[in-house]
């Protein structure tokens, strides 16, 4: 499928520099981790691959990925300066670089941040123009770009259990744009990953959160 892109797409974002795959983009990776993760994490471990692994020093994606953890924004001065703010808040931190990765993106990352006994992990590409896609998340496949309001929802793998979460957002009088599921094997856990074109209620999201097959549900608003 053709991807549609806009004028504002080809121009990219107002953000920090030098570039928009390198920086924006990896702010935008780093923000959707720390939504899924709930809170700034106090530790983090970051593998940039294939031409990242060898620029992500000198274009700034360090700092960009760590600023996103941190909940800046694409236009927040504190980006530059985010490695030693993370420092200052205790937060540990380390770099891999994996070149030579022939399965994946140019521009991939993957994320793996902590808080207490909360675990998110992540795989993200950065496609230019600080658009993004997140594949993985903690394993499961994942294909959203983080521009629509997307719940990621943890459940047990039950008959019927997508129909009904379907129906649970349309009475909500949301619509679906993309759905992704994705389960480990037959009768186990499923992660459903589902973008929306307006945001759902609170009261949607605890009646999902409430039903005795749903382990987890998380709601991401549009990441800018």
């Amino acid at each position: 499928m053709i991807e549609k892109s806009s004028i504002f797409d080809m121009i990219g974002p107002v953000m920090i520099g030098p570039s928009s795959s390198h920086t924006a983009g990896v702010v935008r990776i780093g923000r959707v981790a720390r939504f899924l993760l709930g809170d700034t994490p106090d530790k983090v471990e970051v593998i940039f691959y294939n031409s990242f692994a060898t620029t992500y020093e000198g274009h700034g994606s360090d700092r960009a990925v760590i600023g996103g953890l941190l909940g800046f924004a694409n236009d927040d001065e504190r980006i530059r300066n985010s490695l030693n703010i993370a420092k200052e808040q205790n937060i540990l931190i380390s770099f891999k670089s994996v070149l030579q990765a022939s399965t994946l993106h140019p521009n991939t990352i993957k994320i793996k941040a902590s808080k207490e006994k909360r675990t998110v992990e992540i795989l993200g590409v950065s496609r230019g123009g600080g658009l993004i896609v997140i594949k993985e998340v903690d394993g499961f496949n994942a294909n959203f770009t983080g521009q629509l309001h997307t719940i990621v929802i943890l459940a047990l793998d039950t008959k019927g259990s997508i129909a009904f979460i379907s129906d649970v957002i349309a009475h909500d009088d949301c619509n679906i744009a993309t759905m992704t599921v994705s389960r480990n094997n037959k009768n186990e856990d499923a992660k459903l990953i589902i973008e929306m074109d307006s945001p759902i209620s609170d009261v949607a999201l605890n009646y999902l959160r409430n039903l005795k097959w749903v382990k987890e549900v998380i709601y991401l608003p549009e990441i800018g």
